[in-house]
């Protein structure tokens, strides 16, 4: 008898994972992680901190979530509009913004080309090749916005979801969410149907940089990643 009721309790797992502080409801922020998600919108940020810099950013959208879940209104200045049925979140296409450099290897690097490049593999996976090689615009900044109306409103896929660290001003540590590159191990997105699949398997070993607090007196600065913020931080909580 004891031995069925220990095999029932372990069936019963606690776990915090996407709950917040104080509560005991799904967090709307999405977090780092293999998840099926969707696109809603796309832009392409120029970084604060380098004006020839700029991320492309996937605006996404987890699948509806049931339960006692309210996520975040879909226009604050409209709250009519309604809410997110899933978890939200900002997630750059790369790890790193794309700009013309050399790497030290004397390798030259042009940021239109890994622009383009980037948005062929998204539309393959999404299934709209077709329709990007449509587009025809005479800036990079217009081909991205072409981009939105033609990858934009997405159906759902698969990815894998990495993360850097930074802490705000009130302690809290959120996620500056991004794609991890593609490699020998798999790539980042893949459509729902595609087998074999490819997709890589979170690690958080390996695609989470974690937050590292540096100690400091009353004469020192904290450095973070909030300064970044405006180049795709995620949600704050």
């Amino acid at each position: 008898m004891n031995s069925e009721l220990e095999t029932k309790k372990t069936k019963t797992m606690l776990s915090t994972k996407d709950m917040s502080a104080g509560s005991g409801r799904t967090k709307p922020v999405l977090g780092p992680g293999n998840h099926i998600i969707k696109i809603n919108s796309i832009t392409f940020d120029q970084t604060p901190y380098d004006s020839d810099a700029y991320n492309i950013m996937l605006h996404v959208e987890s699948e509806p979530i049931t339960g006692e879940f309210e996520g975040f209104y879909k226009d604050m200045n409209n709250q009519s509009a309604g809410r997110y049925e899933g978890q939200v979140g900002r997630v750059r296409y790369s790890p790193y913004p794309f700009k013309d450099t050399t790497l030290p290897s004397g390798r030259e690097i042009e940021r239109d080309q890994e622009v383009l490049k980037s948005m062929i593999f998204l539309s393959e996976q999404l299934g709209k090749r077709d329709a990007l090689d449509a587009i025809e615009a005479g800036t990079i900044e217009d081909f991205m916005t072409q981009c939105n109306k033609v990858l934009g409103n997405s159906d759902f896929f698969n990815a894998c979801i990495g993360s850097r660290e930074w802490e705000n001003k009130d302690g809290y540590i959120n996620n500056d969410l991004y794609l991890p590159r593609m490699s020998k191990d798999g790539i980042p997105i893949e459509s729902l149907s595609k087998e074999p699949s490819r997709l890589l398997t979170f690690d958080r070993s390996t695609h989470v940089r974690a937050l590292v607090k540096k100690e400091t007196d009353a004469n020192q600065t904290a450095t973070n990643f909030e300064g970044q913020s405006g180049s795709g931080s995620d949600f704050e909580l």
